[in-house]
């Protein structure tokens, strides 16, 4: 990718498969500026382009960290690696990399799986698998339900869930086509960066509010 990534997703990506949907903490969710901007064809086009600067920079704004040891080991890789890729193929190979990676997370039919895994195409559902051949691509990474029922199930041993529990996973929506999915979230009006399944979080002394009026059970 040329940028220093692998270990801030493992920390986010953990809380994603969590707290799935809550509000800060699941940085995967949609700020609530860009549900309020990219709000017509031409913008969420726009949106799907930009995808990841928004992917990266969202979980600095909505729900900073500090750095591990993780962190500092991978930028340090990752700085040796960029200096490799600069000294034997020059400062066009790095940037091949930096421009590989914007397309191929932006406007591209691989790309489609970050709206295709939780954006709301199907009132109730708000997580989907797809079941195209880009998987063989992909490390299986469309499975999507079946990753989040079993995240520690490796990639490659996915679509034996599938077929193991077809009657959970075949007869709920999922799709075929990225492409699709990012056509449909594009030309769709009902479908915006809203389009997700939002839990707000409560704090301690509402949690406790609640009950004293008789509105949780401990």
């Amino acid at each position: 990718m040329g940028v220093p990534a692998a270990a801030s997703f493992k920390r986010y990506h953990m809380e994603h498969h969590k707290f799935q949907g809550e509000e800060i903490v699941d940085v995967d969710i949609p700020t609530n500026f860009e549900g309020w901007f990219f709000d017509s064809k031409l913008k969420k086009t726009l949106w799907c382009l930009l995808q990841p600067a928004f992917y990266s920079l969202r979980p600095m704004f909505v729900n900073p960290k500090e750095p591990s040891k993780w962190e500092f080991i991978n930028i340090a890789c990752t700085i040796v690696f960029d200096a490799v890729i600069v000294k034997y193929f020059g400062v066009e190979g790095l940037l091949y990399l930096f421009v590989g990676t914007l397309f191929g997370m932006g406007l591209h039919p691989v790309a489609g799986h970050f709206i295709a895994e939780h954006y709301v195409m199907h009132e109730g559902q708000e997580t989907y698998s797809y079941y195209g051949p880009l998987n063989w691509l992909t490390f299986n990474v469309g499975y999507h339900n079946e990753h989040h029922d079993f995240p520690f199930i490796p990639g490659k041993h996915l679509p034996t869930v599938r077929k193991i529990a077809a009657e959970f996973y075949d007869t709920i929506p999922h799709y075929h086509s990225w492409s699709k999915v990012i056509y449909d979230y594009i030309v769709d009006a009902d479908i915006d960066p809203f389009a997700r399944t939002k839990r707000v979080r409560m704090t301690n002394e509402e949690i406790e509010d609640l009950r004293a009026r008789g509105g949780l059970v401990k």
